[in-house]
């Protein structure tokens, strides 16, 4: 296993300690209370509680071991077949595993997302992956294309204000409705790019839905 491979798989190891000790927290919470009283950070209607903090931490130490481990699969031409394996299995934990979370919030003032629109997150994901694989076994390449890489920087920006309950931006839209904050337009904006880049490459690989291999 080489070092490109062994940080992608680090990432795995983080999500899954990351959703071990929310678990534990949780349950502490629930059984001692009073013990957690004043770990809350930030503006009064809009606190950062300690297990989002600490949540935040994880996901964006995971997060840029995604960017790391591709630079250095490259620069030292290590790319390898579980590394291409291993990739995209720690993207999607680590994204789709803190949306999960984010659906059902610990505390009653914490930002939440609605669990459709998670749902329509993995319901893409399964389809470009499904796509995906039926193009591989046909020998055909998807290619990346810009709106995918847009819901990809858009979750990477909302799911951070989440976990910090809207900061930086909950300094002045605290008050705002449920669902119109600025946290919630970046989610909407991460799912829009979501459905469009689906729809582009089912689109622009309808061959791989054919019996036979269409030529160009």
């Amino acid at each position: 296993m080489n070092l490109p491979t062994k940080i992608t798989f680090s990432r795995i190891i983080l999500v899954v300690v990351l959703f071990l000790f929310l678990f534990i927290y949780q349950i502490t919470m629930q059984y001692f209370p009073e013990s957690f009283n004043g770990l809350a950070y930030g503006p009064s209607e809009s606190p950062i509680y300690l297990e989002y903090l600490i949540a935040f931490i994880v996901f964006v130490v995971a997060a840029s071991t995604d960017a790391l481990d591709g630079y250095l699969a490259r620069k030292n031409n290590q790319i390898t077949d579980l590394g291409k394996f291993l990739d995209p299995i720690a993207d999607k934990m680590l994204v789709n595993a803190t949306l999960i979370f984010l659906c059902f919030p610990l505390h009653e003032f914490q930002l939440n997302i609605s669990v459709y629109i998670v749902i329509l997150f993995v319901v893409r994901d399964l389809i470009v992956d499904g796509m995906r694989l039926m193009a591989a076994k046909k020998n055909i390449v998807v290619a990346a294309n810009v709106f995918g890489k847009l819901k990809t920087i858009f979750q990477m920006i909302a799911i951070p204000v989440y976990l910090l309950n809207g900061f930086p931006f909950s300094y002045f839209d605290a008050s705002w409705p449920k669902g119109l904050r600025i946290a919630d337009f970046l989610i909407y904006l991460a799912l829009f790019f979501s459905i469009l880049s689906m729809i582009i490459y089912l689109y622009q690989n309808r061959k791989v839905f054919l019996n036979k291999k269409e030529n160009d």
